[in-house]
């Protein structure tokens, strides 16, 4: 979602600024601007479309300074335009926001009572018009600030900036992560780690309800109840926060061929050589445990569906997934001798993180799978396990993904020895299949050219069908919503049972249909749906091993050929050709791979 970055330096922060929200590009966003004070003087400059736009307006429109704020907006509240971008400014205020104020049509009219009105259709606006008409009331700076804070609902990171005020920047927190950055007489505020790692590996992060006053000295925190706050000061690893392509064209293509690098990190951490599955503390019996409910978003959530497979097929234990924008709102029963676990790669996907708190205190136990250790979601579980992914830039998840569903794999063998569902030989063989998907991976991965050539004929294509059955159904939904993201075909996923039950319908010639087979129990089942498709002239892209390529080609418009696997890790595998099908397809239709229209790589508002 939208990015935010503050300095007061000792150099010009004009380009730090736009240097940092570069590397918040990767959240999405269609406007950028800055603002800064230089000698008490508060200025902005704003631009729609690429940071680009922002950095030719600053050649020719300069913005001197040492202290400033800077944003990427992703727009929720009013269209992508410059006088919806932001920073905004009433009088003697500007302010940038991540979030939705929800209460500020009520404000807007309370201000009209004195006089002031707003010139954009955004929520954020109503929150520097507030602070300026406390600050017309006589209040300072930081009093205002604060004041205002007090008045808004909703979800909120906030950066503040004054005019006259060179050494100040009031930050705060409600819903939407914010960290703190310390520097030599230096301090910075950003989105996260990510934006403030070329300045600082000293970070803090703000806590939910926390505002602080930031100077070059330091940080005041307090709490949402006004008092003194201690906040933890972190040292990051400032290779994990690294971006560049290492050689790739675009940062999505670079995040698939880590794959088998990042599984093999992902297996090192939580398995011993002995094949014990080392969880953080504190550790869970599955022994004790009746219920799973998992929760999530987008692709998570279709990690979740993947995992139900392998936490009711091998342990044994009945699990539940839900949407987390339904979960709440519906109002769940949590049964006793329960588990919520919620999954999220950036750890503060607004919705995941309110189905989090929902859960609380009615749950025996919350548990979190995440790509960012210090994110609210992981610090608000009981037990919090890192996929060990690395920073993944990319929109459209990849390499996040097959990460999820190790550790939810690994989990689920956790839970089948902790509840007896499973012989040591049958653990053993499994986790044998699991060591050897690196090197199956990479086997993948080198049939990418192939996959380049199917995908400038799919390319042609208004819309795509997948097909898949047992743990490849949900893979289907997967490799269906990464072609929607990234190159705007329109494509949907099926069962492929269900298809003779109403789907079929949409089958003529001009309709490709990307099966996904692996020579499995359930192959032969799906090769006769397949054969429907077929009788209806369809364009079948049949996705196998060589064994059913052999057994199942004759026909179909296209094969992908994958390596053999056992029929539990088929789905972590076959991500790869559904994945580099999604890919090669945007390139060849020239979109925007990395940052597809309309699309946030972190959600954090509902």
């Amino acid at each position: 979602m939208c990015g935010i970055v503050g300095v007061l330096g000792k150099h010009e922060a004009a380009p730090i600024l736009v240097e940092a929200l570069k590397r918040l590009e990767y959240r999405g966003y269609d406007s950028a601007g800055i603002a800064t004070v230089n000698n008490g003087v508060l200025e902005r400059r704003r631009a729609v479309g690429k940071l680009v736009n922002l950095g030719d307006l600053l050649v020719h429109e300069p913005l001197a300074g040492k202290s400033g704020i800077g944003h990427t907006r992703w727009a929720t509240h009013g269209e992508p335009n410059i006088g919806n971008a932001h920073p905004h400014r009433s009088g003697p205020v500007a302010v940038v926001h991540n979030g939705i104020i929800e209460n500020f049509r009520e404000l807007r009219v309370e201000l009209a009572t004195y006089g002031i009105t707003p010139v954009t259709d955004t929520d954020t606006e109503t929150v520097a018009m507030l602070a300026q008409h406390f600050m017309s009331e006589g209040l300072g700076a930081r009093e205002a600030a604060v004041k205002t804070l007090g008045k808004l609902q909703g979800a909120f990171a906030l950066a503040f900036l004054f005019d006259g005020e060179d050494d100040l920047i009031v930050a705060a927190r409600k819903g939407s992560p914010l960290a703190i950055g310390y520097g030599d007489g230096e301090m910075f505020v950003g989105s996260d780690a990510i934006a403030l790692s070329p300045m600082t590996d000293r970070i803090s992060y703000l806590e939910e309800g926390d505002y602080a006053f930031v100077t070059r000295a330091g940080a005041e925190i307090f709490n949402a109840a006004g008092e003194p706050a201690n906040r933890e000061v972190r040292t990051i690893q400032i290779s994990a926060t690294r971006i560049d392509k290492a050689g790739h064209k675009h940062f999505m293509a670079k995040e698939i061929a880590e794959q088998p690098t990042v599984i093999a990190e992902a297996l090192g951490h939580y398995l011993s050589k002995s094949g014990e599955i080392r969880l953080p503390d504190p550790q869970i019996d599955f022994a004790n445990v009746d219920r799973i409910t998992m929760v999530a978003c987008g692709t998570a959530y279709l990690a979740c569906v993947t995992a139900k497979y392998w936490f009711e097929q091998i342990a044994r234990l009945p699990v539940e997934v839900d949407v987390a924008s339904e979960f709440r709102y519906r109002e769940p029963p949590i049964p006793a001798r329960s588990v919520a676990l919620f999954v999220s790669q950036s750890g503060e996907t607004a919705d995941t993180l309110a189905a989090l708190r929902y859960c609380e205190g009615k749950a025996d136990k919350i548990m979190s799978v995440v790509n960012v250790p210090e994110s609210s979601i992981a610090r608000e579980s009981d037990l919090a396990m890192p996929i060990y992914a690395g920073v993944e830039i990319g929109v459209a998840s990849t390499k996040a993904f097959t990460c999820q569903l190790i550790v939810l794999f690994l989990l689920a063998l956790k839970a089948a020895k902790d509840r007896g569902a499973i012989t040591e030989e049958e653990r053993q063989d499994h986790l044998a299949q699991l060591r050897r998907l690196p090197a199956l991976m990479a086997e993948a991965l080198d049939q990418s050219d192939s996959i380049r050539e199917t995908a400038r004929k799919l390319a042609n294509a208004r819309d795509v069908l997948f097909l898949g059955r047992g743990p490849l159904y949900p893979l289907a939904h997967e490799g269906a919503l990464k072609l929607k993201e990234i190159s705007y075909i329109h494509a949907e996923a099926y069962a492929s049972g269900e298809l003779k039950h109403g789907p079929i319908a949409l089958i003529d010639e001009n309709m490709p249909v990307v099966v996904l087979a692996p020579r499995d129990a359930l192959f032969d089942k799906t090769v006769s749906n397949m054969q429907e498709v077929m009788a209806r002239k369809g364009k079948v892209i049949l996705v196998s091993d060589r064994e059913g390529l052999n057994e199942a080609n004759q026909g179909v418009w296209d094969t992908i050929e994958m390596p053999d696997v056992s029929d539990a890790v088929a789905p972590i595998l076959y991500a790869i050709p559904a994945q580099l099908l999604a890919y090669h397809t945007a390139v060849a239709k020239g979109t925007d791979v990395d940052q597809p229209r309309n699309l946030a790589k972190s959600v954090t508002v509902e």
